[in-house]
């Protein structure tokens, strides 16, 4: 369905928005909270040595997504911190603003926990008057021309991040309540159709990512002759292999030590001519710099964090940090290749130690048991899993592009609307869709 736009435009007086409805008008957001029980504020500075485990619900700017909350982590802290601190209640229903990592400025609306609530300090906690309407200020806070912006004043050289005084001193336009509350209903409807296609495309992504996996775990262990007599390894996660391969610890075959840490004023985002070489962290390249403490070919391996584990190629001098391990192997005991996705296979974060930050040691990776074919049928299934692996990368590629779309038809949609391109006063909802929950106002 295609809307006109409005009758009449203004100029907003909006240096990144242009011209909008002539009835609509303008405020910065820290104006929008001037009531008495209203909020601009941001949250805490609570540390790692206040979280607890349990106690008050602790959420960061992880949890709030574009437009909507995430559940992850589970962080808490005591009532006596709380008021050490003297922190701030996060209430069901209020917005929150999240200042850090892109894109900025993003919004969700928080969601009955169970229990009571703080938040970190780089969110805000917006609660605004009660002549804005909570969905479409989220709507608003997730229009491309806001992020555009937001962008713009971010600051910060490892972590970008809008002071909350610059957020507040952002002008925004807004319609009548009424006309905010019809907005924010024919956004729910056409953004919960695209999302239902998103998380559709999303199922079928992560089943090709575990049948990928699946037939890397199969070549690997399982040799690519389904005719060859099996034994049994000994070794739980392998299972039964081939009768003629040999079963070995990494350790006897090569050696791992920790990378070494490096300065961020040496490293760049890009490279450059003066800092040609990556350095390696533990989720792979995390910037670029002019020195180097390994040559190649070696294996990297990701040591802390929750995705520790992380088994990445070097083909190039690079230099690899602390949060990783590298380990340097028996070139005639083992193709890299092959060894890469036997490490893949073995799932190394399986092994991690899960206390407060997971951890992986050279020890424990080295004390693993792998198989060992001659390094002829290394190299055919390393082969074979290259071309059958391309497969499975170019199918998730269409995939990703295709949920890249559907997500840029949402937020061009979102935009439109919440910026006055588009005229939905005279929207209805299909009759099949007229479901109670979303003839409610959310106000």
């Amino acid at each position: 369905m295609t809307f006109p736009a409005y009758p009449n435009y203004k100029d907003s007086e909006v240096e990144w928005l242009g011209v909008v409805p002539e009835h609509w008008c303008s405020a910065p957001i820290k104006y929008m909270a001037l009531e008495r029980n209203s909020l601009f504020l941001d949250g805490d500075w609570i540390e790692s040595k206040d979280i607890s485990s349990d106690g008050i619900r602790y959420i960061t700017t992880g949890n709030v997504g574009e437009g909507t909350y995430k559940e992850q982590g589970t962080g808490f802290i005591s009532e006596e911190t709380f008021h050490s601190l003297g922190c701030t209640d996060v209430y069901e229903g209020d917005v929150l603003i999240s200042r850090l990592n892109n894109p900025i400025g993003r919004a969700c609306i928080t969601p009955d926990l169970g229990g009571r609530i703080v938040t970190s300090v780089d969110n805000v906690i917006f609660r605004p008057d009660a002549k804005y309407h909570k969905k479409f200020i989220v709507y608003l806070f997730s229009s491309e021309e806001y992020f555009k912006h937001t962008g713009n004043l971010a600051r910060g050289a490892t972590m970008q991040r809008i002071s909350r005084g610059l957020l507040g001193n952002i002008r925004v336009v807004t319609p009548s309540l009424e006309e905010q509350a019809q907005i924010a209903r024919y956004l729910d409807h056409e953004t919960a159709g695209t999302d239902a296609l998103i998380e559709e495309q999303q199922r079928l992504i992560e089943l090709l990512k575990e049948k990928r996996q699946a037939v890397i775990s199969h070549a690997v262990t399982k040799g690519l002759d389904p005719t060859v007599p099996m034994k049994d390894s000994g070794v739980e996660w392998l299972g039964e292999v081939p009768a003629h391969w040999v079963v070995l610890a990494i350790k006897w075959r090569a050696r791992i030590k920790s990378g070494d840490g490096i300065s961020p004023d040496l490293i760049e985002n890009q490279a450059q001519d003066d800092k040609p070489h990556p350095v390696i962290g533990g989720n792979g390249v995390m910037g670029f710099t002019s020195q180097t403490n390994v040559s190649p070919p070696l294996i990297v391996i990701g040591r802390v964090g929750a995705l520790c584990g992380n088994v990445h190629k070097i083909y190039e001098p690079a230099w690899v940090s602390d949060n990783a391990l590298i380990l340097d192997f028996d070139r005639r005991s083992f193709d890299i290749n092959y060894l890469v996705h036997v490490l893949d296979a073995r799932n190394l974060n399986e092994i991690s130690d899960k206390s407060a930050q997971p951890l992986i040691t050279g020890s424990k990776v080295t004390s693993q048991f792998i198989p060992c074919p001659s390094r002829h049928e290394q190299l055919e299934i390393a082969k074979f899993l290259e071309g059958a692996l391309s497969e499975f990368d170019q199918l998730v590629l269409e995939g990703i592009k295709g949920i890249e779309l559907l997500k840029e038809r949402r937020s061009a949609l979102i935009s439109a609307a919440v910026n006055g391109k588009i005229d939905v006063r005279g929207w209805q909802p299909p009759a099949s869709a007229q479901a109670p929950e979303l003839a409610q106002e959310a106000v």
